[in-house]
Formats: C-alpha cells, structure tokens, sequence
C-alpha cells in the first residue's frame, strides 16, 4: 500500500485532507464508486488547470506544489529529446482526456502520460467497470478505452493553453490506443490518425498495444504487426519520439522479439507493463459489487500483485535490449523503495496509478524524498548512475 508522504515538518496537509476524506473510502472495496470518484477529482483538476492562472487559484495551486515537488538536480534526466526534472510520472488511463494537463507538474510530477485516446470517442465498456481490491493494494478494471477521441483532446489540450513541447514544466506524453470499431488490419492509419492530429501537442507518444479491454488489441504486440504499425507512424511528419506499451502477460520470447524491434525501428523506449490478464493468485477473491470472484470477471489487475512480474519484465528488456534503450517501469509502485528496485533495475523513469490513487498525491514526494537518499547513501551524483546498476535500497 502506498506510504503517505513527510515533508519536514510531518506528514504534508494535503496528504492528510487526502487521508482524512477518502483514506476509509479506500480502505474498503464497497462504498464509494470507484469510477465516480475518479471522475470527480478530475472534474475539479480539469477546472483548476483551465483557471491556473486567476490570482486566487494561483496561490492555492503555488501552495500545492510547494507541499509536494521535491526538486533536486540530480534527479533529472535527458532521454530521448525531452527533459524530466524528476523520474516519477502519472501513468496513462488517469486522465484519458488530458483535461489536468496544465497542472499535473504542480503534484511533483515530472512527466504525464494522457490517455489513452482514440480516433474515435467511445463509451467504453459496461459499468461497474472499475473496482478496489483495497486489502491488496489492487485495482480491477475493464474500461474499453473510454474516451472522448482525439479531436475532443486536442481541443482540451488547446483550451488549456499549454506552453509547447519542450518548454513545460513537466513533459507530457500522449497514450494512443486503436478505436474499438476499428478493424485490426486498419489499425495503422486508425492509429496515425489520432498521432497527426495530436503530435504537436505532444512531448512523446506511447503505441498501447496491451490493454487487455480492447477485443483483439494484444494481437498487435506481435512482431510483424508492431513493426508495420511502428513504420506506419514513423512515416507521419513531425512525429514526436515514439514508445511502446507493452503486456505483462507476454512470454519471454515475445518480450525479446519487442526489444529487437525496438531497437531496429530506433523507438525511443518501452514502457513496462499493462495491467494483467493473470489473477496473480487471487483468482478466488470475491468482489462484492458483482458477488463474482476475479476468475469469473474480465478486465485487467493492477496495483502491489502486479509487482513481480512487472520487475521481471523490466528485467528481461533490459538483458536483451542492452543499456541503451530508455525503459519506464510502471506496475504496483506504491514506495520510495520500490521505485529504486525498479530504476536499479533497468528503468529511467517510473509511472504510477493504483499507488498513487491508495497513497494519495504525497506519494510522489515521498518517492522523491527516497531517491534523494539513496542517491546520497550510495554516494551517487545522479540519478542515471543508479539505473540498471542493480544497486541495494539502504
């Protein structure tokens, strides 16, 4: 479960407003809908990042980021033409939108990933779609890509009047999935679509391929399909540096053929992993929304179970991917310690989602706060010495 940040005085204000009023919503799986609660914070954040610079705002958003950026130099990293000021970033599938993307650099974060977004808007699947496995630090959930469609996020990202690419405080990447309607073999230009509309707003974009809420969409991380697609966007003009997202479900022989590819279609990195199709030992848990275990319900598993594998993974790409290729490691990172297993590791950068929304948002400065530490306890000047050092959390 996610730790709840210190600042030098103590546990920070909001980490203890965020602990106050949803800490026993969370620590239950019934109650509050998840979704719902989602979507109410992000109503709140959409408005806040549209308003950010009224005066009023600007003080409570000043005093925000006061509380929670821990800013230190040697944290930050220059990878494939962008600049993170920090390692921990928002992972996809939190603002599918992108309408926060004006702020989410004041919750300490050093980049976000928005999305994941499709040519087309669509409802996504049936509700309840998403749900707490609070005792195990886990989520369920079987969106579908819910969103409003790539014309729809261009338009929220212009309203917000973004600095451009390459001048943010926080750099932003753009998550995109293949529209539901759309057959597999129209995947690439469903795809390009979206990217040639959205590049200009974007920092980075990421190819999902790996949702396991999309009927077919997995196929795709086969080698010859992914590299048609990669080939189809590498053709886009002004295509910004392009990355993958990839399964946890994937054999090992699969993750080295993503890795080869990778490197031969010079992408700019892989992210490792989606969320899991495996019950990961909890196939028995029941969930009371539905009085269904997790063996008979679809959708993806994220959160501390998911852990494992996704250290595994990252470990794989990196033997057969070499030192080069930039990895970001995402899957059940909750602490400043697991975040240092992970860059050690092989990763340059962390994602969180499920451990941020259970640890609240003075999470990233805890994490922060811990990869200073080790850093200085290591006798370290940078955080890049750190990754794929396989270097023990002290």
């Amino acid at each position: 479960m996610g730790q709840t940040g210190t600042a030098a005085g103590g546990t920070s204000r909001s980490g203890a407003l965020y602990e106050r009023l949803l800490g026993p919503l969370l620590r239950q799986d019934g109650g509050a809908d998840a979704e719902q609660l989602s979507q109410l914070s992000l109503a709140a954040l959409g408005q806040a990042s549209l308003r950010r610079d009224w005066p009023l705002l600007q003080g409570v958003l000043a005093g925000l980021a006061g509380e929670l950026c821990r800013p230190d130099p040697r944290l930050a990293q220059s990878l494939f033409g962008c600049r993170f000021s920090n390692p921990v970033g928002l992972a996809a599938g939190f603002d599918k939108n992108g309408v926060a993307a004006g702020i989410w650099h004041l919750f300490g974060f050093g980049f976000a990933e928005l999305g994941t977004i499709t040519w087309h808007g669509q409802p996504g699947n049936p509700k309840p779609r998403l749900f707490r496995l609070a005792a195990e630090g886990a989520a369920l959930n079987r969106m579908g890509f819910n969103n409003q469609g790539a014309q729809a996020c261009r338009k929220l990202l212009e309203r917000q009047r973004l600095p451009p690419p390459g001048q943010r405080p926080a750099v932003l990447g753009i998550n995109l999935g293949k529209s539901k309607i759309t057959p597999l073999e129209q995947a690439p230009d469903d795809y390009a679509a979206s990217l040639e509309l959205l590049a200009p707003l974007a920092d980075y974009a990421v190819i999902n391929v790996s949702s396991p809420n999309t009927p077919g969409l997995r196929e795709l991380q086969d080698e010859v399909l992914l590299r048609r697609l990669v080939e189809r966007l590498r053709r886009l003009p002004g295509c910004p540096p392009l990355l993958v997202k990839i399964a946890p479900d994937l054999e090992d022989d699969a993750i080295d053929a993503i890795a080869r590819l990778a490197y031969q279609e010079g992408l700019a990195g892989v992210i490792a992993v989606n969320t899991s199709l495996d019950r990961l030992g909890l196939g028995a848990r029941l969930l009371p929304q539905t009085g269904r275990s997790l063996a008979e319900e679809a959708g993806g598993l994220s959160g501390v179970p998911l852990r494992p594998r996704a250290l595994e993974v990252l470990r794989r790409l990196r033997a057969t991917a070499g030192p080069a290729l930039p990895l970001i490691g995402v899957g059940g990172i909750d602490s400043a310690e697991v975040a240092w297993e992970r860059i050690t590791a092989g990763a340059s950068l962390v994602q969180l989602y499920t451990g941020w929304i259970y640890g609240g948002p003075a999470l990233v400065s805890t994490i922060l706060e811990g990869l200073s530490q080790q850093l200085d306890r290591h006798g370290l000047g940078h955080l890049g010495e750190a990754v794929g050092s396989g270097l023990a959390w002290r």
